[in-house]
């Protein structure tokens, strides 16, 4: 039996700002609660807090049963790990100690024995890795290699002793969260923490997940902004919003005319409390000027002011959230009435030979399992394509890999790409605030001061993270401000890869109402069901190495 129990938590910024306060909420067993909210409110930390990676200094949190953590970062992990490393930080802590130090008693095994197979030192290494190897059976270890071997069979179809060793930066995001998430689906922990677990997935790995959450015994508490997986899985929901949460204990799909009637209750109740505090107040100015001539009102007037006191004491009725206001100002430009040519494009190792023409404001969206080519050719048009003009250089800053690729794959008139990558990967960023990046300006992008920079952010709801480092900031607010870049920067094609992953509801609609008044062309790689909508062209990069263009959008494909 798993559950979590959340009473009265709250979290302090290292700046002294209060996240949020009073959170409480329960996830029982074999129940799944999806935490909701605003970019930035607080889901990930909160998230944190349960698993134990943040101390709780105010409130409680309260598990029971074994505790599974799937972090953000898993689908971006770009280091020289191993899927080993990446299975051993997923297990349970006892696990997880002894294969680190079954690890570490075989590498000084074998140093040792390449200086000397039948010397002493070999000698207590041999024993020192017979103990560790002992301590690894005795934990589990051995079970945890057969749950192992299952797992890279499914993901990766080799066997464990293949893919052990194999750096976990050469899978692609979709095979990284897969991995981990079979594993922990699959685990012995009755209680599971996912942070953003869609992210990278494509449909019909969505779709997997959806399943598997549906009919797991586990109890689960996830973070999502995906629509349709919320209304798939989630049992009850905890909005984080306004400096606290609240619960709805229904779907997801009726969690939306919740919160709407919630916040008209609150008003409600708001508009009461103003109303009696009037009364009182006025009630107590009264007895006030009557008691000024005559003594036999002062002890009204005293009871006016002990009730008036005691009723502000109490304090007003929280007041609904503010709703975001994000207002994207794409602006685009006129250019050529063919904005992509592609003639006999091959992406090598990924696609067969394709024709392709994208004209002045079409708006493509391009569908396709992973490991398909997507990203790579949305990378080669950043660059300029084939032969890249000068004139046609990206608009950010951002250093793109090349794209090994046959035929030709040309921008039109005036085109000039800007990129927004799914992984926010740009390290150049990562140390500087946003108000310094805007200030700075680029070879692309006009410097601005203070208080135009301050204008800009509040357009995107980030003022109040003007001052704040990009690397620090969430994985929404990061991905607002790229967008907030390509707007300053003038681009007339954006190439959009995987946009909406970390967006909230509020800036997913700001971003989709900013790209239909964009006067240029747009293509985006989405996994989106409900952002797809909004296109009007569909190119479909198949699992067999064939691209075609679709009439309607296409999930079920081969990988």
């Amino acid at each position: 039996m798993g559950y979590v129990d959340v009473a009265g938590v709250g979290h302090i910024l290292p700046d002294g700002r209060q996240l949020f306060a009073d959170v409480s909420f329960r996830v029982a067993d074999g129940a799944k609660v999806a935490l909701v909210g605003p970019n930035g409110a607080g889901k990930t930390t909160l998230l944190r807090m349960v698993a134990g990676d943040l101390p709780v200094r105010t409130g409680v949190v309260a598990r029971s049963g074994g505790l599974g953590v799937m972090r953000q970062f898993i689908g971006m992990i770009g280091d020289e790990s191993t899927l080993a490393d990446l299975a051993l930080s997923l297990a349970p802590p006892s696990l997880r100690d002894a294969g680190r130090r079954l690890a570490t008693t075989e590498a000084a095994m074998r140093a040792a024995e390449l200086r000397g197979k039948y010397s002493t030192a070999a000698g207590k290494a041999q024993l020192a890795y017979a103990d560790a190897l002992a301590a690894w059976g005795e934990a589990g270890g051995y079970d945890a290699e057969v749950l192992f071997d299952t797992v890279a069979t499914i993901v990766l179809d080799l066997p464990w002793d293949a893919a052990r060793d194999r750096p976990v930066r050469t899978l692609s995001g979709g095979q990284q969260k897969r991995f981990a998430l079979e594993l922990l689906l699959r685990g012995t922990e009755e209680v599971l923490l996912l942070d953003e677990p869609d992210n990278f997935l494509d449909v019909p790995g969505k779709r997997w997940l959806e399943a598997r959450l549906r009919e797991s015994a586990k109890s689960v508490l996830y973070v999502s902004h995906d629509r349709e997986l919320l209304a798939q899985t989630a049992d009850r929901v905890v909005a984080v919003e306004g400096g606290s949460a609240w619960v709805h204990p229904g779907g997801f799909a009726s969690w939306h005319d919740a919160r709407v009637a919630r916040h008209a209750r609150l008003d409600e109740l708001r508009r009461r409390w103003d109303e009696e505090h009037q009364k009182l107040r006025e009630l107590m100015l009264m007895y006030k000027q009557k008691a000024a001539y005559n003594d036999g009102m002062a002890s009204r007037y005293q009871a006016a002011q002990t009730r008036l006191r005691k009723f502000e004491e109490a304090g007003p009725p929280p007041v609904p959230p503010k709703d975001q206001d994000i207002r994207m100002r794409l602006a685009g430009g006129r250019t050529g009435k063919r904005a992509v040519i592609c003639e006999q494009l091959e992406l090598d190792g990924l696609t067969y030979p394709f024709d392709l023409e994208l004209w002045y404001g079409d708006r493509v969206a391009v569908l396709g399992a992973n490991g398909t080519g997507k990203s790579h050719f949305l990378r080669l048009l950043a660059r300029g394509g084939t032969d890249p003009d000068p004139a046609q250089t990206p608009v950010d800053a951002a250093a793109l890999a090349p794209v090994g690729h046959d035929g030709v794959a040309r921008l039109g008139a005036r085109v000039r790409p800007g990129h927004f990558s799914q992984t926010h990967d740009r390290p150049e960023l990562m140390e500087k605030t946003l108000v310094e990046i805007l200030w700075r300006g680029d070879e692309h992008r006009a410097g601005m001061d203070r208080h135009a920079a301050m204008a800009a952010l509040s357009r995107y709801e980030l003022a109040g993270q003007g001052d704040q480092r990009f690397g620090t900031l969430s994985g929404g607010q990061q991905a607002r401000f790229l967008v907030l870049l390509l707007e300053l920067s003038g681009a007339t094609l954006l190439l959009l890869d995987e946009p909406t992953d970390n967006l909230d509801l509020a800036s997913a609609e700001a971003l989709e109402a900013g790209l239909a008044a964009f006067s240029g062309t747009v293509v985006a790689v989405t996994h989106d069901r409900w952002f797809t909508r909004s296109f009007d062209r569909f190119v479909l990069f198949r699992g067999d190495g064939e691209v075609v263009e679709t009439p309607e959008p296409v999930w079920d494909v081969a990988r």
